[in-house]
């Protein structure tokens, strides 16, 4: 698929029993000063992407989802690919170039549910999984909040060192998750912390929520990091 520099507004519209049914936009952009190889998943719908490919600095690609998919996007970084696509990546590997499942933790993640038909899209960064690079969702065209969801502070910088994982350089490369690196219920949301009332932030969670507002900083941080629009394109930018 050729790379855009602008976002462009498209619909599908598709006749059945005389109703219009729209399709939504993704435009991924990457703003990091080095290449980064997105990963897709779909948890309903078509499989964007063929689930994963590269995108250089500077570069843009779009595709359309249909009303009712879900899924999510991550960047990968430190691939190293054959011309079969096989490899493997530092942070947010899937097993190849072409991702079949999600991705490795570490790595932020830009989540949505699209509604269509006038309904309410769900869409927000998460680091449950913890991060790897700064990301940025900003819908365009939409009624309603809409607004915009991110990470855009370098949590690399701030990683605890328990928490880090360094890259072959031994620079960080990622931050972990409270929950990846102790594998604890109190910091998995699990067992006797499965609720709401018992899995409350922790120490971890407040320094990856201090640094990104927006954004899941653990399993029940609902209320200030889910955002609605309807209607809308989304722009999801690596390193905004």
């Amino acid at each position: 698929m050729a790379n855009f520099s602008s976002f462009h507004i498209l619909f599908f519209l598709f006749i059945t029993s005389g109703i219009a049914v729209s399709a939504t936009v993704f435009t991924l952009k990457n703003n990091c000063p080095y290449t980064v190889w997105p990963g897709t998943l779909a948890g309903k719908g078509p499989k964007l992407g063929d689930g994963g490919f590269q995108l250089a600095q500077g570069a843009s690609q779009q595709f359309t989802a249909p009303a009712g998919w879900s899924g999510r996007f991550w960047a990968r970084t430190g691939c190293k690919f054959g011309a079969s696509g096989n490899g493997n990546c530092v942070t947010g590997d899937c097993g190849g170039l072409q991702c079949n499942g999600g991705g490795a933790p570490p790595a932020t993640l830009a989540e949505f549910t699209l509604v269509g038909d006038g309904g309410k899209d769900f869409y927000d960064v998460s680091l449950v999984d913890g991060y790897n690079v700064k990301l940025g969702i900003r819908p365009s065209g939409g009624s309603g909040d809409c607004k915009y969801a991110g990470c855009v502070a370098d949590l690399n910088a701030a990683c605890p060192n328990e928490l880090k994982v360094m890259d072959p350089q031994n620079k960080v490369a990622a931050c972990k998750s409270a929950c990846l690196a102790f594998n604890k219920p109190e910091y998995c949301c699990t067992g006797a912390y499965s609720t709401p009332q018992t899995c409350l932030p922790t120490n971890y969670s407040k320094i990856f929520k201090q640094a990104c507002p927006d954004a899941y900083s653990y399993a029940y941080d609902d209320q200030t990091s889910t955002f609605t629009c309807s209607g809308a394109n989304y722009d999801i930018t690596f390193c905004p």
